[in-house]
């Protein structure tokens, strides 16, 4: 078994920890311990800091599993807690991994989609999310993908890194067509419920899907590492809680306990990183139509990342380098199979993000002027 290599977090670590404007970031803004402590009360202060370092449930803390079932109008029973959404895949695929199975994933995509089951020995299918189409996802693409091969489709909503959604009517069809086949819908809504315009609801709701989650990206606590898994099937439910006891055991006690306060506070959380990242999409766009004749791009549906393109159609790596050189991280589209692109995070620079869209315009000048000196 071998991994292909991960250029995004290569990328991202080589250059996020000294940089001056981070746009590669896919997060909202930042929280600290004490911020999260100060949106509960002295009971929750006092259990967090006498509480005992051992290990936690397999499942997860009762109490936050409680939390995330209330989020997610679910019965308690339906959530596994997980290390991240990242845990939450690495089970789902290895589950799926028998002889001559295949998987429907879209593309681009966040790199661990494909990269698992490949390393597992998955054949791996891809449905476009095309900017012909304005990053629509096309429900009788992934159908005409699936056979009686198929053990699972995912489905990102909001997309990362186009911003893409998936309306309720067609995630409702997606669900009906692969539960008449037998086929593990896979809902990824780590970016819900940042949205921009057209909202849609949880998969949660839909009683075959199985819908992944955590609280790095809408809820931009990733420190905690965090997530879930919603499922209504009570057989995977023990397949996955099995997983889980061999992969990690359980999460850290001391971070279950600051996301239980962070969810059961989503109203504030939340809010934060949706005013963040409607403030800053606006300014996006303002920003994007003065570059129209090098940068193509849609605006993102939904959560915090947008997906642009060099309307060369050169590859954007030696862009994205360049502007490390000027202070600004981007991440190359190369990252996610789509090599003139580059993503670009909107919610994670705050309110330093429109000095960061001035650096960037001024880099987007001088890269220009390059492009054209003889």
């Amino acid at each position: 078994m071998r991994f292909k290599p991960f250029l995004l977090d290569a990328w991202l670590d080589q250059y996020e920890h000294d940089i001056e404007f981070n746009l590669g970031a896919s997060t909202g803004p930042t929280w600290t311990v004490n911020d999260i402590l100060a949106l509960g009360d002295d009971e929750v202060r006092h259990r967090f800091l006498n509480h005992k370092l051992i290990y936690g449930r397999p499942a997860g803390a009762g109490s936050l599993r409680e939390a995330i079932a209330e989020m997610q109008g679910v019965p308690m029973e339906c959530v596994q807690v997980v290390t991240g959404a990242s845990e939450a895949l690495v089970a789902l695929m290895w589950l799926a991994a028998e002889p001559g199975s295949n998987v429907i994933l879209p593309l681009p995509g966040f790199t661990t989609f494909s990269a698992l089951p490949e390393s597992l020995g998955l054949e791996t299918r891809f449905y476009r999310v095309r900017r012909e189409n304005g990053f629509r996802i096309d429900v009788d693409e992934i159908k005409q993908l699936a056979d009686a091969k198929t053990k699972l489709i995912l489905v990102n909503c909001p997309h990362n890194p186009t911003g893409a959604t998936i309306s309720d009517a067609d995630m409702e069809a997606v669900h009906a067509f692969t539960a008449e086949r037998g086929i593990q819908l896979v809902s990824d809504e780590v970016y819900h419920p940042i949205y921009h315009g057209r909202q849609t609801k949880s998969a949660a709701r839909l009683p075959h899907a199985t819908v992944i989650s955590d609280l790095s990206k809408a809820f931009s606590i990733a420190g905690v590492r965090t997530g879930w898994m919603i499922e209504h099937d009570a057989r995977r439910c023990q397949q996955y809680w099995t997983a889980r006891a061999y992969f990690s055991i359980c999460n850290s006690t001391t971070g279950e306990i600051l996301s239980e306060v962070a969810i059961r506070k989503r109203d504030i959380v939340l809010k934060k990183t949706q005013e963040a990242a409607t403030r800053n999409l606006k300014l996006l766009d303002q920003s994007m139509s003065e570059h129209r004749d090098l940068l193509g791009w849609i605006p993102p549906q939904g959560g915090m990342t947008a997906f642009p393109w060099l309307v060369s159609g050169d590859d954007a790596r030696p862009f994205c380098q360049a502007a490390t050189e000027h202070g600004i991280l981007l991440a190359p589209g190369d990252c996610f199979d789509a090599p003139s692109h580059f993503r670009l995070g909107f919610a994670a620079a705050g309110d330093n993000f429109s000095q960061a869209l001035d650096r960037f315009g001024k880099f987007v000048k001088s890269w220009s002027a390059e492009m054209v000196t003889p």
